[in-house]
């Protein structure tokens, strides 16, 4: 069984919340939450809510099709980042100009499924 959860219009840069990701792809669920609870970096929040949120529909289609369910069967098979849309700002600067700031957003999405007999 296999679930999928997504976060849309994450006010993260998609570079900043790949580092994050790339942390935990392949890994069991158990491990992932451990890793993204003691990072440091921002991104992790999210990409924590959006990992329990993935768990949960895994829980929630096992519900529905009444098999069985273990949460530390469960690895990270897919996680990945697209990049959202880009909100573009005005900054004041010297002599009466304008300079461009780019707000960037990203897509944060990440799949669970249960673990296969040669899988970590």
């Amino acid at each position: 069984m296999e679930a999928r959860a997504q976060a849309r219009f994450v006010r993260i840069t998609p570079q900043k919340a790949r580092r994050v990701v790339n942390m935990i792809r392949g890994k069991s669920t158990d491990e992932a939450i451990a890793i993204l609870r003691f990072s440091p970096q921002g991104a992790s929040e999210q990409v924590l809510k959006v990992l329990n949120s993935a768990v949960a529909n895994a829980r929630y289609a096992a519900e529905q099709v009444g098999a069985p369910f273990d949460e530390h069967q469960f690895v990270v098979t897919a996680a990945y980042v697209d990049e959202g849309p880009t909100m573009k700002r005005f900054r004041p600067r010297a002599q009466g100009r304008a300079s461009r700031i780019l707000k960037r957003t990203s897509h944060i999405t990440v799949l669970v499924g249960e673990k296969q007999g040669g899988a970590r």
